[in-house]
């Protein structure tokens, strides 16, 4: 079994999210897929997860934030629109916009986590209705329903333990697990998120739970590079690290991969492998 996750910029747009439905059902070994609300199209577009922060915070200041609410729905319908679904996805995303930011602020770092969150939770909603559209048996999975229990710490959650053993019964799921990344629950119910760009987390973690073989990790590069790219044309590709290598490059600020995101899959020894979306001839970088 592997367990995938996409990143935001693998699920900007429609087209995007056509070529994780290929990768993904091109390998029947890739039975969890965790995603990420969608990233940026283009350079000065906006990320749904920024437009969900500043639609909270706005809300929490005024009330209101009926433009940047929408702005979130937009983002959505183009994707469900490129993809051919119908209304009830949008209908469905819209509910639930609605009714977490007419909920209880008195935490306002919770009710911004809760929010924050419903990019991921809302994205593994659409496209596990796309699965289904195109004839895969796929099954979006709440990380409550699942037992994916963490500390009570808004934006900085920790795993708790007993976690990984709920995950595990995933296993006997039939068809495609999809399931929204950055976020779990503590332990009173509250939707509480990881650090920012905590999708790793919640791919690793599952990965951990699910004792997967590998855990496959989509962004928009290559591989790991031995200088930065943007400055150095061509550099030199490293194709194998170890994860202590991994974890000192994270912490020296390297961005491919969350720093955080090592641990559950080193504890359970189970390799990572970063690839590319849009260039699966590469081999990737392995680690």
């Amino acid at each position: 079994m592997k367990v995938v996750k996409f990143g935001g910029s693998s699920l900007a747009s429609g087209k995007q999210l056509q070529k994780v439905f290929d990768i993904v059902t091109a390998d029947p070994a890739r039975k969890a897929v965790v995603v990420s609300a969608p990233g940026k199209r283009h350079s000065t577009d906006t990320k749904v997860t920024d437009l969900l922060i500043s639609c909270g915070e706005q809300y929490l200041r005024l009330g209101e934030a009926h433009d940047l609410k929408e702005a979130v729905i937009e983002r959505y319908a183009s994707i469900a629109d490129e993809l051919g679904l119908g209304q009830d996805i949008i209908d469905t995303i819209r509910q639930d916009l609605d009714t977490l930011l007419q909920a209880d602020s008195s935490r306002p770092e919770c009710y911004l986590d809760a929010i924050k969150a419903s990019g991921e939770d809302n994205n593994a909603k659409l496209i596990a209705a796309y699965f289904r559209h195109q004839g895969v048996e796929a099954h979006y999975v709440n990380p409550k329903e699942a037992g994916l229990f963490v500390s009570d710490e808004p934006g900085q959650a920790q795993v708790l333990p007993e976690s990984y053993d709920h995950l595990y019964k995933l296993r006997e799921r039939s068809g495609i697990i999809i399931f929204p990344g950055f976020f779990g629950f503590s332990l009173a119910g509250d939707i509480v998120t990881f650090s920012r760009s905590g999708s790793d987390i919640t791919g690793s973690i599952l990965a951990n739970g699910l004792k997967a073989d590998v855990y496959e990790n989509f962004t928009d590069v290559d591989a790991v590079y031995a200088v930065n790219p943007t400055i150095v044309h061509e550099p030199k590709e490293i194709t194998e690290l170890t994860y202590r290598e991994m974890r000192e490059l994270s912490y020296a600020g390297f961005s491919v991969f969350h720093d955080e995101a090592l641990i559950p899959a080193f504890r359970a020894g189970i390799p990572v492998q970063i690839k590319n979306t849009n260039n699966l001839q590469q081999k990737g970088q392995k680690s």
